[in-house]
């Protein structure tokens, strides 16, 4: 129903209104009588196969909704009802802002894809911190953190701190992104020497807590090899539990959308079908090249259950969904747990 009806009717709206108009409708639908037990019977899948022990935390399945989506943390419940083993919100800054100027979203329905230039839009991180103390749902979050964009590289440190500092007691892993394309010399920070610096310094506040949370890092798909094995190195020395491969592209080798409405669209970072396999191959890199205790979370371009089970097969441990959730639907997530347990 919704590829065939919702969807279209969907796509015919700006996508960031659309963002914004199915999220509350989904969370008015939830305030409804016999909405949750609907929800249940139409999207989730229990089963003890689907668990997952991963960086010391039990996921009742593998199936995340990525960073990005619930920048906010608005929806952790509704999202939680929809069958999501885990939900990673962010990327959250110290201060709000408001980001790049819209618009900013755009869909390439040709390529099952989308470039978005978004730019860290969000409320700030103390705004989402109110909303995680009050959620009702026990489903793991993650706190995906970065700094805001009139923050400059060099005191960066100081608002990845804050922001975990903020969110410490409530959420259950952090992400440190530093490869977003869209907010302006952030990708810098993935060379070595300012990597090394930010990472040492939030593992060691982080292991100067009582009880440490999982530190991941995210990484862009785009990436060489020697890159990637500055990340191994880094990730290796400061005790990383996790990497996120990947986030999204600034190519757009491939596309079926023509040139000219592609150049039209101008800059931004690319998601879903055209990102499956770079992303897959920095997965499968990472993998073959990290020591087994450092974990790996798969995301970009996972359309279909293949797409998922491709993932894992390539050395991820769980897995994130963003442009096919929107593409598909929330049934993906049903679809590939039921998938996982007839594999």
């Amino acid at each position: 129903m919704y590829k065939n009806l919702i969807r279209p009717l969907l796509f015919k709206l700006d996508p960031e209104k659309v963002h914004h108009l199915t999220t509350n409708a989904l969370k008015t639908a939830y305030s409804l009588p016999l909405a949750k037990s609907i929800s249940k019977s139409l999207f989730q899948v229990e089963d003890k196969r689907l668990e997952r022990e991963v960086f010391g935390l039990k996921f009742p399945n593998p199936v995340g909704l990525a960073a990005g989506f619930d920048k906010d943390a608005r929806m952790i419940d509704e999202f939680a009802e929809l069958g999501f083993g885990f939900i990673e919100i962010g990327t959250l800054t110290p201060k709000p802002q408001e980001g790049n100027p819209k618009p900013r979203l755009f869909r390439l329905p040709q390529d099952g894809a989308i470039i978005n230039r978004m730019g860290f839009n969000n409320e700030g991180v103390d705004q989402a911190v109110e909303r995680l103390r009050s959620r009702k749902s026990s489903v793991i979050v993650g706190g995906n953190i970065g700094k805001n964009k009139v923050t400059p590289n060099e005191q960066a440190l100081q608002d990845y701190l804050y922001c975990f500092e903020a969110l410490y007691d409530v959420a259950d892993y952090f992400v440190v992104n530093v490869s977003s394309p869209n907010t302006p010399d952030l990708r810098a920070l993935q060379e070595k020497e300012p990597l090394l610096d930010l990472l040492s310094n939030l593992q060691n506040r982080n292991q100067g807590k009582a009880k440490p949370k999982p530190l991941l890092l995210k990484i862009a798909p785009d990436l060489n090899h020697a890159q990637l094995d500055d990340i191994v190195e880094i990730a290796v020395q400061t005790n990383l539990s996790g990497v996120i491969a990947t986030n999204t592209t600034i190519s757009r080798a491939g596309l079926q959308t023509s040139a000219k409405a592609v150049t039209q669209i101008g800059m931004g970072g690319l998601s879903g079908k055209p990102l499956t396999n770079a992303s897959t191959e920095v997965l499968r890199y990472l993998r073959k090249n990290l020591p087994e205790q450092v974990r790996l979370v798969g995301v970009g371009g996972i359309m279909t259950p293949e797409d998922a089970l491709e993932k894992l097969a390539a050395g991820a441990d769980l897995i994130q969904l963003y442009t096919g959730f929107i593409y598909e639907g929330p049934g993906l997530i049903k679809q590939i747990n039921q998938r996982l347990l007839q594999k």
